[in-house]
């Protein structure tokens, strides 16, 4: 199967990142290169382009779609919680700017042996690097009920995660849980039928929940906020595309804690702590996706930009 994905925001990102034809630019999440397609096209020969991704098809795809760039263009298979590490490797310190697709692409959907789509019977994987040993089908037969509510609570922000926990351990008691379709049965089991055509499909919550402790998304996106900003030049910035409320979260957070770090009281006529501002936030609100975008492509309907400026 071809490596298919609409870049969401694409403009809007292009746009934000403000380029300098002679820059340094970098994106965490390069999938099928629709981005940095378009960065790249506003380089000249001193400018580079360095795209990250821990997918090999996202890496053989998007090698082909830059191929036109030569050596303008870098490609290396990694995590971007790595990212100030595979620089260093390029004997890079500092860039002018950062991209970041989160989630999970539209080609690891629709690719159903990757196990990600609660719509097409596959094995429970679910992994975005392959190279990875633990699979989804390891934390669905493995954890315990509590920890499989915490989860489907916290990452899928589900109301009936503690009864799809309870029916999961008890499901597996039968024998081990091997494949999306039997997961999705058994989530579908789990929640009352008037409340299943409320919220979209009853099981993606719980796929997303356990997508997300698998990769550890969100631990490597609070983790790696601070240092990539750090990794930018004077008037460098970092765009980001969330696409649900904990992401957006974790992202909102961090760019107004670098903006104004300071922690002393309010009270406190001046700043004593010594924190000193690391930039501003460039979107006050998160820029959406226009009308025309969400009809063409409905998976763009949730996505969220932000945007940071260093200083």
């Amino acid at each position: 199967m071809a490596f298919e994905h609409k870049s969401v925001l694409l403009e809007e990102v292009v746009n934000g990142l403000n380029i300098k034809p002679d820059g340094i630019y970098v994106d965490g999440t390069l999938g099928g290169g629709g981005h940095a397609f378009e960065v790249c096209k506003q380089l000249s020969d001193k400018g580079s382009f360095i795209g990250i991704d821990q997918d090999a098809a996202a890496i053989e795809a998007a090698g082909i779609r830059l191929r036109s760039f030569g050596e303008k263009v870098t490609i290396v298979r990694s995590n971007y919680c790595d990212m100030k590490l595979r620089l260093k490797e390029l004997g890079i310190d500092k860039v002018d700017g950062i991209v970041l697709d989160l989630g999970v692409s539209s080609y690891q959907l629709d690719t159903a042996e990757r196990g990600f789509s609660y719509t097409k019977d596959a094995p429970l994987d679910m992994r975005m690097d392959t190279r990875q040993a633990k699979t989804a089908a390891d934390i669905v037969n493995g954890y315990s009920e509590m920890d499989l509510f915490r989860i489907i609570r916290d990452y899928g922000e589900d109301r009936f995660a503690k009864n799809i926990a309870k029916h999961i351990v008890m499901e597996r008691e039968k024998g081990p849980i091997t494949t999306t379709l039997e997961l999705t049965e058994i989530i579908k089991a789990s929640i009352p039928m008037k409340f299943q055509k409320m919220s979209g499909h009853p099981a993606k919550r719980t796929f997303q929940a356990i997508r997300i402790e698998l990769n550890q998304e969100l631990t490597v996106l609070r983790e790696s906020l601070d240092e990539m900003i750090d990794l930018l030049n004077k008037g460098g910035r970092i765009c980001i595309i969330t696409f649900h409320s904990l992401e957006d979260r974790i992202v909102k957070e961090a760019f107004r804690r670098n903006e104004n770090p300071c922690t002393c009281p309010s009270h406190f006529p001046v700043c004593v702590c010594g924190k000193k501002s690391k930039g501003k936030v460039i979107t006050r609100k998160p820029i959406l996706p226009g009308e025309t975008e969400t009809v063409e492509n409905s998976r763009s309907k949730s996505a969220k930009l932000r945007i940071f400026e260093h200083i």
